[in-house]
């Protein structure tokens, strides 16, 4: 396994440790703030390596956005447990992972790549922004985090629309 699909492994070993840490300390502590960060900042250098170092492997392709999803999607679950975001906000950023997820499952079966596109990586920007703005009790005055959070699930409903759009063709509508 090469240190690209390590990485990701180990993010997604972090995912139990961010929710336990949540279920533990809840919002007293910087220590769930910590783990994500870490997990975060391993999606960024499995990318790097993947790249840089021609690293890019079917298996890493499947499991880093499983990853970034499993990621945020445990924090957001949790955070609405704990009634700090509105559970309609991520049930849509739940839904919208599960059709995509299964548009690149479909696609994959058809031998077809689905790329990430830009609205993709905005959506996974601010989301992970909003989960480090709600596990720092970053306020600022205003409840940054919220207006973070109304953005992410705006990005997350642009992607999910761009992705559908972009790659129709892997519903093949013609023969249903």
């Amino acid at each position: 396994m090469n240190i690209a699909n390590k990485l990701t492994v180990f993010r997604i070993i972090l995912v139990p440790v961010l929710v336990i840490s949540l279920m533990v300390f809840g919002m007293d502590k910087y220590i769930s703030l910590i783990i994500f960060v870490v997990a975060a900042l391993t999606d960024t250098l499995d990318g790097h390596f993947a790249r840089s170092r021609n690293l890019i492997t079917t298996f890493g392709k499947f499991l880093d956005p499983l990853a970034d999803k499993l990621l945020a999607l445990s924090a957001f679950i949790m955070f609405v447990g704990m009634g700090i975001l509105p559970a309609w906000g991520v049930l849509i950023i739940v839904a919208r992972e599960i059709i995509i997820t299964g548009f690149r499952v479909l696609a994959a079966s058809n031998n077809i790549t689905i790329a990430a596109s830009p609205f993709g990586k905005i959506k996974t920007v601010t989301q992970f922004l909003c989960i480090c703005l709600i596990l720092g009790n970053f306020h600022f005055g205003i409840k940054l985090d919220l207006i973070v959070f109304y953005i992410a699930v705006i990005f997350t409903i642009l992607s999910g629309i761009d992705y559908i759009i972009k790659n129709i063709k892997v519903l093949d509508l013609d023969n249903i």
